[in-house]
């Protein structure tokens, strides 16, 4: 099996160098590429030093996508199935990769992504959240399954995931430009082309995040502004209830455990993506698209 990997970087030093360990050491052996688009720290020249083992593809900051840059570095790539990392993305184990690709033993499975466990610093409500959102119960899912999932459906995620490559290619690969969700927006064209999707909890990277309240707002102002141009695509996904759900199991266990303090900061930041999420589909709105 020909595997690639690909990973984005921009300032990445904190974790590149346990990422690529982590990578190298896996039980299926891949062709690695780092494609950074203009670090201002030691990223580029730490992956350097895992030459030959892993290559870096280096772009200026001005022309980094989120879907154009990973497509670009795809096509650079020789594997029958490219694994996409976030470079905060760092497997769990040394079978992450193995596990990852176990789902396509399904033949219509055309991509597939794995789940992600905070780090152990993490606030308790970014763990409780992923807890939610990547469940320890696999799923296997096609476009007739839709009105089952609802917005979870488009629910996909490049912090770790692997794609078929003639799927990809025979779907046109990623859009571009788009300033966010080319994943979830992946899964849309994927599921509408008649292929099936997998969720694959054995394979399971440590990723995180602590966004402040602006980043946060920042953040899902840009998720509101893709979904609403990309709407058409993403047929039955009403996101109120799945939002209203992640915020009942959260928001409950952190009153149960007695975090109150840690429960105000869950609600705020809640606030603030439905805030942000809601003038970014405003927007979306007011410009056509």
């Amino acid at each position: 099996m020909n595997v690639s990997v690909i990973i984005p970087t921009l300032n990445a030093e904190r974790w590149i160098t346990r990422q690529l360990n982590m990578l190298l050491s896996q039980t299926v052996e891949a062709e690695i590429i780092v494609i950074d688009s203009g670090s201002a720290d030691s990223t580029p020249a730490i992956v350097r030093r895992f030459a030959p083992r892993v290559r870096l593809l280096e772009i200026p900051p001005r022309d980094f996508d989120h879907g154009g840059t990973r497509d670009y570095a795809l096509r650079q790539s020789t594997g029958d199935y490219v694994l996409f990392f976030t470079q905060d993305a760092i497997p769990t184990d040394t079978r992450c990769i193995e596990k990852l690709l176990a789902a396509f033993s399904a033949p219509d499975v055309a991509a597939a992504y794995g789940r992600q466990i905070a780090y152990p610093d993490a606030p308790e409500y970014e763990k409780l959240t992923r807890q939610f959102n990547y469940p320890d119960q696999p799923r296997v899912w096609r476009e007739a399954d839709i009105p089952r999932y609802g917005v979870k459906a488009y629910f996909f995620s490049d912090a770790c995931a692997a794609y078929r490559r003639d799927a990809y290619l025979a779907v046109g690969g990623f859009d571009a430009p788009i300033i966010t969700n080319e994943d979830m927006m992946m899964a849309g064209k994927l599921l509408h082309a008649g292929y099936a999707l997998a969720y694959t909890p054995e394979a399971a990277v440590h990723h995180s995040h602590r966004y402040t309240l602006g980043e946060e707002y920042r953040r899902n102002k840009k998720i509101g502004l893709v979904m609403e141009q990309y709407r058409p695509r993403l047929t039955g996904a009403e996101a109120d209830a799945e939002g209203w759900r992640m915020l009942r199991f959260v928001g409950g266990e952190l009153a149960r455990e007695g975090r109150i303090g840690e429960l105000f900061d869950f609600l705020a930041h809640v606030c603030v993506r439905f805030a942000g999420n809601r003038i970014g589909k405003r927007k979306g709105k007011r410009s056509g698209t």
